[in-house]
């Protein structure tokens, strides 16, 4: 299955905005440079479908994609049940390792989003990052088993 990177976006600081990026830098085992997860062991890298969010905008007009709070926005990906598959964004690999359940935030920010992310893995996947590397709004994406599988 192949794709293209839609939307990057970075969080300053824990609970702080989302600001969108063209770019970002990753590194092995630690995660986003310039986000403030940086560091943590499996969540460095938290991904959402595009396709997904048109969806959830038939019903909900007022959502906006940086509302989930992810780092990356793909199109042309199915994020459902991908634990343990590596999902090459750009130059970039990532070990995707599970479901981003949506939380209370969402509905903070809009009442009905909990319920419209928390069907088929809607709310998108999260993971860990394989390679040091740049990702760019624009790169390929592609995701499939571990090759060393």
């Amino acid at each position: 299955m192949s794709g293209r990177v839609e939307a990057l976006w970075t969080k300053r600081a824990h609970n702080g905005p989302m600001d969108p990026t063209d770019e970002l830098i990753l590194i092995e085992g630690k995660g986003i440079g310039s986000d403030a997860n940086f560091g943590r062991s499996k969540r460095q890298v938290s991904v959402i479908e595009k396709e997904v969010f048109e969806s959830v905008m038939k019903d909900l007009p007022e959502v906006e994609p940086y509302m989930r709070r992810a780092n990356v926005m793909v199109s042309g990906i199915r994020l459902e049940n991908t634990n343990g598959q590596i999902l090459t964004l750009g130059e970039v690999r990532i070990r995707l390792h599970g479901e981003t359940r949506p939380c209370g935030k969402m509905d903070a920010q809009v009442p009905g989003l909990t319920a419209a992310l928390e069907p088929n893995w809607n709310g998108g996947a999260y993971g860990v990052v394989l390679n040091d590397g740049r990702l760019c709004v624009g790169d390929e994406a592609s995701i499939g088993p571990d090759s060393r599988d």
